[in-house]
């Protein structure tokens, strides 16, 4: 899988890092600002200045087809990205993309298995935002008490009030 649309050169000019991520933050912060075509090329120019192979790179060019309603070419780049090493924050955000791309597609037993590992890898950033996406998988799954349960599970935190009780409900669906 190499190029995805994006301009290769053998010898790329040394990037700041920095840079490159605050233009596209300002790209993202301007999606409604373009039509979902100027959208995605414009980050097609962003990620041509990484590589072809860049995982961060092939992340966020998937996020914007997956942003702009391509599902499928947004899975093959979050998996691409993903064998290539996508670290930190980015990964667990491909994961969760991804999962929620193959539900879209109808491939929700897929989904459910990426879901379902990512949270066995144990607590950390996006706990809560990867509780929806498996609510969302399982109801697609025809399994809409266990979707619940997750939803409430996540949800049980931040009440203010009935914290236990809400959690004890949830234990109940599952």
């Amino acid at each position: 899988m190499h190029g995805f649309g994006v301009g290769a050169c053998d010898t790329l000019p040394r990037m700041d890092e920095a840079d490159w991520e605050r233009r596209v933050e300002a790209l993202w912060a301007a999606i409604d600002d373009h039509d979902e075509a100027a959208f995605r090329t414009a980050m097609e120019r962003l990620v041509a200045e990484r590589g072809p192979d860049d995982p961060v790179g092939l992340f966020e060019l998937a996020s914007a087809f997956d942003s702009t309603g391509h599902p499928e070419p947004a899975a093959e780049r979050y998996r691409a990205a993903l064998d290539r090493g996508l670290g930190g924050n980015r990964r667990r955000r491909a994961v969760i993309q991804l999962a929620s791309s193959l539900r879209n597609l109808g491939r929700v037993d897929e989904s459910l298995a990426l879901l379902e590992a990512e949270r066995a890898t144990g607590s950390g950033e996006l706990d809560d935002e990867l509780a929806a996406f498996l609510a969302l998988a399982l109801t697609s799954a025809g399994r809409e008490r266990e979707a619940v349960a997750v939803a409430l599970t996540a949800l049980a935190p931040h009440l203010t009030r009935y914290t236990r009780s809400v959690a004890a409900y949830a234990e109940d669906l599952a």
